[in-house]
């Protein structure tokens, strides 16, 4: 358990890092992997009338979006 608990605890700082990291960078300038546009241009692919700046949990759950 107390390994189990100092992961955790570990991983937690690490989040609130890399939270604290790509919070503070403007999100178009934000470049994670080289891989970034590929996989964007496929989210909106499969998604396309998916409007990110506005998630309704409630929709997303609703059958059509199944």
């Amino acid at each position: 358990p107390r390994v189990e608990l100092a992961w955790a605890m570990k991983a937690h700082q690490h989040a609130q890092v890399y939270f604290n990291l790509i919070s503070s960078v403007e999100p178009r300038l934000l470049s994670l992997t080289r891989l970034d546009d590929r996989i964007y241009e496929e989210f909106r692919r499969t998604f396309r009338d998916l409007r990110v700046d506005l998630l309704d949990p409630e929709e997303l759950k609703s059958e059509p979006a199944k």
